[in-house]
């Protein structure tokens, strides 16, 4: 049947009749001939297919007989309007990364102009790969929030702050005033939320740490930040402040359920305990940490230990390509690798990690993360149709191991179909990312003229 036009909220009922289900809650669940039942931005129910066709003889009905549907993925971890930096910064380790290529650059090109068009084209990007929901940090939030708004995505921006003046803020007191300025603008809008995002230990002072400590306790948001990413970070901590970041975060009253820490690569087994003590998340972001020689991070042991562990992208200028099950197959192998056991990360275990884990790090698990009645319909349907994936004794397995986002056929936020057969749908959408694809080449221009070997 064609693909049904987004319902309003409160509208009628529709169906979606996938080969399988996997809801994610509860784990390990895969249901075989059901249908999903949508009524406005919400689930109403999980049912066989026949008993949804009884009960909802009218309804509007997508049949997608070869598919799989999950959750909507969630990237935990990313700097989407870096996207314009792709490519720019290769074969470099983190630090020598930033301070010879990332930050001259964006010393050079950044403005609201760059983080708009950026942003529009990783979330396109990561729609057509499954991502519903975003968890982002740069500098003008307020253009990563415009982006996603044209695209349908929920985004929690992340309200930046460093020590050093920027083109978007002059100082740590001018990027919280912005932050908290643009979260006050904001409000009324249900696919945007906040993080405070102290950028890393060693670009944020004790007095800027302390005051996100205190806006954390009043606000009631997530802090993101990077933390343990490499060995020479945990290295000048010691040398600076005589304590290793996060024992200083810990000191400074920062570790605790709303923690999310960004790769956790370099963290020794005591550290772990503490974050798992305290309720504290991880966003693991494989492909960056193994291109920029980071390290790998000890995930095995952190789900273990029961730290949430989310799935992030970081941006494209340290991975290059933003897709989430690639981010989840590679986060299972380096975890049986590394650990020496095969089990460590089952394929649920995986699929959680890029869905549920990542909703639950930012606050937001009782909404989205899982396809459960009263819950939002943010949804993504894998087409196993094709003869590579004929033998699909576990979907699962299928999915994680074999497909990837080309696999992706149709995306759902809040109910509404905004990826179908591959392509965004909705004409302001559309003409969005054209514009902006159009610009591409005065941006190539641009890098070319300050990095000739990036052109």
């Amino acid at each position: 049947m064609a693909d049904p036009v987004p319902a309003p909220s409160g509208g009628p009922p529709r169906l979606v009749c996938p080969r399988w289900i996997v809801p994610v809650e509860p784990a390990g669940q895969v249901l075989h001939e059901h249908a999903i039942v949508l009524r406005g931005e919400r689930i109403e129910a999980l049912l066989p297919v026949a008993q949804a066709l009884a009960q909802h003889p009218q309804a509007a009905r997508l049949d997608l007989p070869e598919h799989l549907l999950i959750p909507g993925l969630v990237n935990l971890h990313s700097h989407a309007a870096m996207t314009l930096l792709r490519g720019t910064a290769e074969d470099l380790p983190l630090q020598r990364w930033l301070a010879e290529r990332i930050w001259p650059l964006e010393a050079r090109l950044m403005s609201e102009a760059f983080a708009y068009d950026g942003a529009v084209l990783a979330c396109q990007e990561m729609l057509r790969g499954g991502v519903t929901t975003f968890n982002d940090m740069y500098f003008f939030p307020e253009a990563t929030g415009r982006a996603a708004l044209a695209l349908g995505m929920r985004a929690m921006l992340g309200i930046i702050l460093v020590e050093f003046p920027s083109a978007y803020a002059s100082g740590p007191a001018d990027y919280l005033r912005k932050g908290l300025a643009l979260r006050d603008a904001l409000r009324g809008e249900p696919r945007i939320g906040f993080t405070l995002s102290p950028h890393a230990p060693y670009t944020v002072s004790d007095a800027s740490f302390r005051e996100v400590a205190k806006l954390a306790a009043e606000l009631q948001v997530p802090v993101h930040i990077h933390l343990h990413e490499t060995a020479s970070e945990v290295d000048e901590s010691q040398a600076r402040h005589g304590r290793r970041p996060l024992q200083r975060l810990a000191d400074l009253g920062l570790v605790g359920p709303d923690l999310i820490a960004v790769h956790g690569v370099h963290l020794n087994d005591a550290e772990l305990q503490l974050l798992a003590s305290h309720g504290a998340s991880i966003a693991h972001c494989p492909h960056s940490n193994l291109k920029l020689a980071s390290g790998l991070a000890p995930t095995a042991r952190m789900r273990a230990l029961g730290i949430n562990v989310g799935l992030g992208t970081d941006g494209s200028a340290s991975n290059n390509r933003l897709d989430i099950l690639h981010e989840a197959r590679t986060a299972a192998l380096l975890a049986k690798g590394a650990s020496g056991d095969a089990g460590c990360w089952p394929a649920h275990d995986t699929l959680r990690a890029a869905t549920l884990a990542g909703a639950q790090a930012l606050g937001m698990a009782e909404r989205v993360g899982s396809l459960v009645p009263g819950k939002l319909a943010d949804m993504a349907a894998i087409d196993l149709s094709d003869v590579d994936f004929a033998l699909a004794h576990d979907p699962v397995s299928q999915l994680l191991y074999s497909a990837g986002r080309e696999q992706v056929s149709h995306v759902w936020i809040g109910g509404d179909l905004v990826v179908a057969k591959r392509q965004i749908t909705g004409s302001a959408a559309l003409e969005t990312v054209s514009e902006v694809v159009a610009r591409c080449r005065l941006w190539h221009n641009r890098l070319g003229e300050i990095v000739p070997e990036a052109a």
